[in-house]
């Protein structure tokens, strides 16, 4: 096999590599089936069978008390920006934000197209360098839900602690943090993410659902865009992303080996703290993007003193191996994603990659 780079993609991110082996292994013919499961029908046993074991599998791993479902869709965490508010922003409620980052922000500017928002709290006149403090929350008494973005991909954040919200419903996006650490997901009614980050290829996202709240959502949409339908169904209304719910499942089984979310936040925090020991040893080389205390498990961003020193690092790093570093396009910078997938290993060699490039640099 020709040597793989060391992928600090954003997402579509770094798969387990045995993970990819043995999907690799069962492409052709899956189990007894006689065709890929990609060939097969959305209604045939195995289908219902994957589902099922998927969803399983998943609530496990997130530690979620009975009475939570997960489901199965496509369209990303954009499209839950809009039917969140869809199913559960009636009239005479309002949608409460707390905007943290560009994905909260585009998450609040979706949802006030179809109701009345308002905004909870937003450190963007920090730069989104911080998140705001569980007491700086304002949520209106006739909120509808409290929408968190739990980690900010671009920005390199996250929420350390859930904020109470005085028994208004909580919305999170955990797109680029579920199953990095241990939340307290069960505060929450609606949880969602897109696959691409920790949970597998991109094309699939899972909703991980209240059917209590589920059961309060809006029938007066079409029927595509309802959640009871997907739970009415069991994801199974219209064909799923089958073969991205096989790959998540094969993910899931990969972090149980490993020891569930509380080994896999252990070894995040150490591959974490390799990186930021490295920006904060440079002596002002390297300036992190987010204050100390909110810097995200999940995706480390910093910049140098210059785009042209930037880009030089960029061409370095990739020819040493390095996939993945550049920042988002909005914001510039630097930015290594360091999923689950992402071992520590690879870690070490790209701390050690930026403390040289610093001593020759600097």
């Amino acid at each position: 096999m020709e040597k793989r780079k060391l992928n600090f993609n954003p997402g579509p991110a770094a798969l387990p590599l045995e993970v990819l082996e043995e999907a690799r292994d069962q492409l052709v013919s899956h189990g007894t089936l006689g065709m890929s499961l990609m060939e097969a029908s959305h209604r045939s046993p195995a289908v219902e069978e994957l589902i099922r074991e998927t969803e399983v599998r998943l609530l496990a791993l997130t530690e979620l008390p009975p009475g939570y479902r997960v489901l199965f869709m496509g369209g990303g965490a954009s499209m839950q920006f809009a039917l969140a508010p869809l199913n559960f922003l009636k009239p005479g409620r309002v949608a409460a934000y707390a905007l943290t980052g560009s994905f909260a922000e585009k998450a609040f500017q979706e949802a006030g197209r179809i109701g009345k928002t308002a905004i909870a709290v937003s450190s963007k006149m920090s730069g989104w360098r911080r998140i705001p403090a569980p007491n700086e929350l304002t949520v209106p008494p006739d909120a509808a839900y409290l929408h968190l973005t739990l980690n900010n991909t671009i920005e390199g954040s996250q929420w350390n602690a859930v904020p109470a919200t005085g028994g208004v419903p909580l919305i999170g996006d955990a797109t680029s943090c579920i199953l990095g650490r241990r939340l307290e997901l069960s505060k929450f009614s609606l949880i969602y993410a897109g696959a691409q980050k920790n949970l597998g290829p991109a094309g699939v996202t899972a909703v991980l659902l209240s059917e209590a709240f589920g059961s309060e959502a809006n029938e007066e949409i079409p029927l595509i865009f309802q959640y009871r339908t997907y739970l009415q169904n069991d994801s199974l209304y219209n064909t799923p992303p089958v073969h991205s719910v096989y790959m998540m499942n094969l993910v899931l089984k990969w972090v149980e080996r490993q020891g569930g979310v509380a080994a896999m936040e252990r070894v995040n925090e150490a591959k974490a703290r390799l990186l930021y020991e490295s920006i904060d040893r440079s002596g002002g080389f390297y300036e992190g993007a987010v204050d100390a205390p909110d810097r995200s498990l999940m995706n480390v961003t910093w910049r140098l003193r210059d785009a042209e020193l930037e880009r030089r690092f960029l061409r370095s790093a990739e020819s040493n191996g390095f996939e993945g570093l550049a920042g988002h396009r909005s914001v510039g910078g630097l930015r290594a994603s360091i999923y689950n997938a992402v071992s520590l290993e690879a870690c070490k060699t790209l701390g050690e990659f930026m403390d040289d490039f610093a001593r020759r640099h600097g």
